[in-house]
């Protein structure tokens, strides 16, 4: 059974840095794309980087800068390093990852809350 397991969210102040990382587990498949996602409240859930197995990187706009996504494939982790985090940066933050040839799968989240 494939399973996704995020860590690293929690309580920043603005400006600061957190480091999120995702397991992928469960699987002797390849994966292909691993990307972030994050929902904040009353909002849609938004992609915020995609990586490939090949490691080309896509960001959201808004992140482009500030986040930077990797990934180990060695270690079927991918993470995402965000930094001069903002406020509406505050969401919960879902792992999600491209499994050839089995499926797409999602973590649980990690919540990521960004003070003034």
């Amino acid at each position: 059974q494939v399973q996704l397991v995020e860590s690293g969210g929690g309580l920043v102040q603005a400006g600061g840095s957190l480091r999120l990382s995702c397991v992928v587990s469960g699987t002797m498949f390849s994966i292909n794309i691993m990307a972030w996602y994050r929902q904040a409240p009353g909002k849609q859930r938004e992609l915020v980087a995609h990586m490939t197995s090949d490691g080309g990187a896509n960001y959201a706009d808004s992140m482009k800068g500030r986040f930077t996504i990797s990934r180990d494939n060695a270690k079927n982790t991918v993470y995402l390093q965000m930094n001069s985090l903002k406020p509406e940066d505050t969401a919960v933050y879902y792992c999600y990852a491209n499994v050839v040839a089995v499926g797409n799968y999602w973590g649980q989240g990690t919540q990521v809350t960004v003070s003034p």
